[in-house]
Formats: C-alpha cells, sequence, structure tokens
C-alpha cells in the first residue's frame, strides 16, 4: 500500500502529529479542518457562516493539491458546537457541491480546537 501524504500551502498547516490529507491510491482522507487562515494564521469567527466558508476554502485547497475538487467527495463529518447553527452551516455548506452529493453526518461536539465553532473532515475519491 501506497501511502503519499498530501500538503497544501492554501490551507492551515496541521497543529499536532497528523496529516493534513493522506491518499492512499485513489482515496483522500481529508482530516478536519478549522476556520484558520492559511496566510495569516489567524482564526475566522466572525460568524457560523463565514466560519464555514473559511473550512470549506481550505478543504478546497487540499482537494485541488491532491488533483481532486469536491466533486470527488464521498464522505464528509460536520463537527458543530451548537446545533442551532445546523441551517447555516447547511446552506454554507450546500453552495460547494451542486449535485451526486456525498453521503454525511453532522455531529454537535462539546468543544473543537482553536475554539472553532465548526470543523469539517472529508474522504474523496478520484
Amino acid at each position: 500500500m501506497e501511502k503519499k501524504i498530501i500538503t497544501s500551502a492554501n490551507s492551515p498547516a496541521p497543529i499536532g502529529p497528523y496529516s493534513s490529507a493522506v491518499l492512499v491510491g485513489n482515496t483522500l482522507y481529508i482530516s478536519g479542518q478549522v476556520p484558520k487562515d492559511a496566510k495569516t494564521g489567524e482564526m475566522v469567527q466572525h460568524n457560523i457562516t463565514a466560519e464555514t466558508h473559511k473550512v470549506m476554502e481550505n478543504l478546497q485547497a487540499i482537494l485541488t493539491d491532491a488533483g481532486m475538487s469536491f466533486s470527488n467527495v464521498v464522505k464528509t463529518t460536520i463537527f458543530c458546537i451548537n446545533l442551532d447553527n445546523f441551517a447555516a452551516i447547511n446552506e454554507a455548506y450546500g453552495s460547494y457541491f451542486t449535485d451526486n452529493f456525498p453521503a454525511r453526518e453532522t455531529v454537535q461536539v462539546s468543544r473543537l480546537p482553536l475554539g472553532a465553532n465548526v470543523e469539517i473532515s472529508m474522504i474523496a475519491v478520484k
């Protein structure tokens, strides 16, 4: 099994002993991304919509560097600290997909890294 580590200058570097993404064969496993700006290092925390868009932009950067797009995504997991934000998260998240939506679950958690309000992980296949 060949395992290739995928990094992107346009998404934040990992904050622990893990990779942003790992490509195994044709399958890309992307670690959970938070709304951290890769260029400034600052967290985007204006509102849940802006945070979700920043997370999706970080995911898009990783997908692009792996030669993929959102059309390759087959599974996502959304973690949020308040399910009352579900509609806003869902609207922002959904704007990145046009059809053939991936499988997904959304889970409320008590806390996320760096004080984030939303984190999303993905699995994509070429």
